[in-house]
């Protein structure tokens, strides 16, 4: 079936074009790099892995309840618009808000792979472009399997949020080679591994607890890549440089905080857009998750140097500002180790299957002996 017959509301075009601006640049310096940037490109390398062997899509997926998350997460539980719904009806908000979510990640990472990509075109670092290549078919991957996700499991796909189009698109025109990592690295896929990992250690569903831990373990590299390219390039702008970047980061977190909440959701169940916003704006779910979603995005700005009294402000007036001390290497370490265990345990399954299937075989056989 076609992508466009799974639409909600079919997009306004079959393609999106984005103007290119910028410069293309090439180094002639092969033999020189950073070495923990060349050891982080080896480790991308190393760590690449097919998405059709890696993901057991043999998993059955409920589409009334594709998550078995807890119901208070959805913004009308407990109003009475619940108290109203069927079942049935509360199967298909469920199936709604995965569609919406996962189709948001979908799109973010479709916008992860071509700013990679450009970023490999402008950065003027060779071992920054290599590890960028490798980042490239990361994306590539990631969203393949939400494709394959919401294509086969979930039926459903819902159109690219507006305001997240508006950044995306904000931050490719941007002829400044840092800003793609900036807008899409650091703020959009920020907030989106936060959103990974609420789902990830909440659902009960074992293949999406799979694709979200493996792509957050991509994502890990990812981020220490923007870490180490981003705060040696800001060390060297002026002042006033650093303070352009400091408002596009405000005005983007604002953007994100305010605005993705999945009010298109609630709008297809017959809900106006101003009750919709109104009621996201007072779940308490929503609340507690608009705060988590800069738990990766904070500390790693300030990580990079771009930590100005504006910015802090900013941020203590979204309650955020604590954030800045959280450990971002703990929470990637967290990150890799979750779905290592995973892919322990699958393993030791696969084995113990294996060992059952050969006694069963031994007993028939003496059995027949017999």
């Amino acid at each position: 079936m076609s992508t466009h017959d799974l639409y909600t509301t079919a997009p306004q075009a079959p393609t999106w074009q984005v103007p290119a601006t910028g410069a293309a640049r090439f180094s002639w310096d092969y033999d020189d790099g950073r070495e923990r940037l060349l050891a982080l490109y080896q480790k991308g390398k190393d760590k690449q892995w097919d998405g059709n062997k890696r993901i057991d899509w043999s998993l059955e997926v409920d589409p009334a309840d594709p998550l078995g998350t807890p119901d208070e997460a959805l913004t009308l539980y407990g109003t009475p618009h619940w108290a109203k719904m069927t079942e049935r009806d509360r199967g298909e908000l469920r199936k709604h808000y995965t569609s919406w979510q996962f189709s948001q990640f979908l799109h973010g990472e479709q916008g992860a792979m071509v700013c990679a990509a450009r970023i490999v075109e402008s950065v003027p670092d060779l071992d920054a472009k290599f590890y960028s290549a490798t980042q490239t078919m990361d994306e590539a991957r990631h969203a393949e399997i939400y494709a394959r996700f919401l294509h086969e499991k979930v039926g459903m796909l819902y159109p690219i949020n507006d305001h997240l189009q508006g950044l995306l698109g904000d931050t490719l025109r941007d002829s400044r080679w840092d800003m793609p990592y900036l807008g899409m690295q650091v703020l959009i896929e920020g907030l989106a591994l936060a959103a990974f990992g609420m789902i990830r250690d909440t659902t009960t569903q074992p293949l999406p607890k799979q694709i979200l831990a493996y792509v957050m373990q991509d994502e890990a590299r990812h981020v220490a890549f923007g870490r180490m390219a981003l705060r040696d390039y800001y060390k060297q702008l002026s002042d006033a440089e650093r303070r352009e970047r400091e408002e596009f980061v405000i005005e983007g977190c604002y953007l994100m905080r305010d605005r993705l909440s999945g009010v298109e959701v609630l709008e297809n169940f017959g809900i106006g857009k101003q009750e919709a916003r109104d009621l996201s704006e007072h779940s308490e779910y929503l609340q507690l998750f608009r705060k988590l979603l800069f738990s990766r995005i904070v500390p790693c700005v300030k990580d990079i140097g771009l930590w100005g009294e504006r910015l802090q402000k900013a941020y203590v007036g979204m309650g955020v500002f604590e954030l800045g001390d959280s450990n971002l290497d703990l929470l990637m370490a967290q990150d890799e180790e979750v779905a290592e265990q995973l892919d322990r345990d699958r393993f030791a399954a696969e084995e113990r299957a294996r060992v059952e299937e050969v006694a069963e075989a031994i007993a028939e056989g003496g059995a027949s002996d017999r």
